[in-house]
């Protein structure tokens, strides 16, 4: 589910519809995505277009819902382990992630780089940095990566619900991040992630990785910025392609 509406731009007008995104000239309100079996999948699209029309960020002008047969079969991959650190501040938030992000290898460069993607609203998916030189990997810097074909099993997601509500964090918000950073975190290539939503009201992101876990920060930034943004540091001399096949196309089911 994608949910959107027109953005306002004074004095551009049909330029910005020459963009290489079809999605350039929109401001997102709401999205999710799961990998379900057929009988869900009325119940699903139902809870899918209530939170797009009832989402904090007003209301949409746009709401696509799309349903698509998955033929491969889903990867299983473990779900992180997560936790919380202590943060007061925007401030202190970026002294977290430079030492989360400098533990697992990623370069002074690239984090700096990380950082002002994510305090921009510059692009509709993910950025992919090589975590070194600090590059651009993705072929389209305005549209970016998005990350999709995830699901978890129902007696994985209880089991989740169960370890949320425990420390007071049981939201899908926090639940589709985690299985989301559990998906990216499977790929050998992938040394850990970057994440701050654009949600105004939502002032936690987290960093992930294989060795790290999905780790929360609270107030990443400012309350009432709708800056945010996803970003992928990528081990030096990847396949840029393979990653973002598996990224976009591998269906994957996390469990726990």
């Amino acid at each position: 589910m994608r949910a959107s509406r027109k953005a306002k731009f004074k004095g551009q007008g049909p330029k910005v519809k020459k963009a290489k995104d079809p999605q350039a000239d929109e401001i997102h309100i709401s999205g999710a995505e799961g990998l379900y079996g057929l009988p869900e999948v009325d119940r699903v699209a139902k809870e899918y277009f209530i939170r797009a029309m009832k989402h904090q960020k007003g209301m949409p002008d746009r709401v696509v819902i799309t349903l698509e047969k998955v033929e491969q079969e889903p990867r299983e991959v473990p779900l992180l382990q997560f936790s919380t650190v202590q943060c007061d501040r925007p401030g202190e938030a970026r002294k977290i992630i430079s030492g989360l992000l400098s533990s697992v290898g990623v370069s002074d460069k690239a984090i700096g780089k990380g950082i002002r993607v994510v305090a921009s609203m510059a692009m509709h998916g993910a950025a992919l940095i090589s975590c070194e030189s600090a590059a651009r990997m993705e072929t389209d810097k305005q549209r970016g990566i998005r990350v999709s074909r995830l699901g978890i099993d129902k007696d994985s997601e209880r089991k989740l619900q169960r370890r949320l509500s425990e420390s007071g964090i049981n939201t899908p918000t926090v639940r589709e991040a985690i299985i989301l950073a559990s998906k990216v975190a499977s790929h050998r290539d992938l040394v850990a992630e970057l994440c701050v939503s654009d949600d105004p009201d939502y002032t936690t992101g987290y960093v992930a990785s294989r060795n790290l876990g999905y780790v929360r920060i609270p107030n990443i930034k400012e309350k009432g910025s709708q800056s945010g943004g996803r970003v992928f540091f990528v081990r030096e001399g990847a396949n840029t392609e393979r990653i973002i096949e598996y990224l976009e196309k591998r269906p994957v089911m996390v469990w726990v």
